[in-house]
């Protein structure tokens, strides 16, 4: 008897599974104002499950219309976030989560929401060659998660992606002066090469910016110009390759 009660009971969940999960194949037309939050939640983790996140974010999204302020529904937006952000929907990732920041600033999982912000365009930085305003946008909301949220989990991943991006637009920077350098445009590639060494830290491009600065410098015959920048590759980056590099060129200058 109790063999089979066991048995009965573990039918039952797994019929309740199966209606859950038909239910989440219908999507929002399943959904009404008499639809209970945990339901709709539950069905949308359904479709997240099965890789359908428009679907999940949409069901997400009636969370927070039918059942505004409740529990579920600060839950919600965190799962739209994330299921728009998993289906390529960025402007729709971003609006969930800035919305989960209007809401609940203060709460546990701010930090996630506002690093959500960031990865919404973090996620569609570029190559160098192409346009860099979704690299800045980024820079400027991981900036704003570390200051704001220093310590947590999310800060510490924010930072490793500031400086991926950081290192994007320095090479934007490089890009732009090595175009001016073979131009010949001596002055206006120091300028962008300048602005590599002195605006971004020390990122993978910095060393080739201050070797660029000595080729430069060279060809416009200011050795003292060179000089001082082959210095500071010295120092700087004693062990680089363009350290090296710059030594043999103004041997040879």
């Amino acid at each position: 008897m109790s063999g089979a009660f066991k048995g009965i009971r573990g039918l039952s969940f797994v019929l309740a599974v199966s209606v859950v999960a038909a239910c989440a194949g219908g999507g929002t037309r399943q959904v009404n104002e008499g639809t209970p939050a945990p339901q709709i939640l539950a069905m949308a983790q359904a479709e997240a499950d099965r890789g359908r996140y428009k679907d999940a974010a949409e069901l997400y999204s009636e969370v927070e219309r039918l059942h505004p302020y409740s529990a579920e529904a600060r839950v919600a937006l965190l799962g739209a976030a994330k299921a728009y952000r998993e289906k390529q929907m960025y402007p729709e990732s971003r609006a969930a989560a800035l919305r989960y920041l209007d809401f609940y600033p203060t709460t546990a999982d701010a930090p996630f929401a506002m690093y959500l912000v960031g990865l919404s365009y973090y996620d569609q930085i570029i190559d160098v060659e192409r346009d860099q305003r979704n690299t800045f946008r980024a820079l400027q909301v991981f900036r704003k998660l570390i200051e704001t949220y220093p310590g947590s989990e999310y800060a510490a991943l924010a930072e490793e992606k500031f400086g991926v991006a950081l290192n994007q637009l320095a090479g934007k920077e490089m890009d732009i002066g090595r175009y001016y350098l073979k131009r010949g445009d001596y002055v206006a590639a120091i300028e962008r090469f300048k602005v590599v060494v002195n605006d971004y830290g020390d990122t993978q491009q910095t060393p080739e910016a201050i070797y660029r600065l000595v080729e430069a410098y060279l060809s416009l015959g200011l050795t003292g110009e060179a000089a001082a920048a082959q210095q500071m590759l010295a120092e700087r980056f004693p062990d680089s390759e363009w350290r090296r590099d710059a030594d043999r060129l103004m041997s040879r200058g």
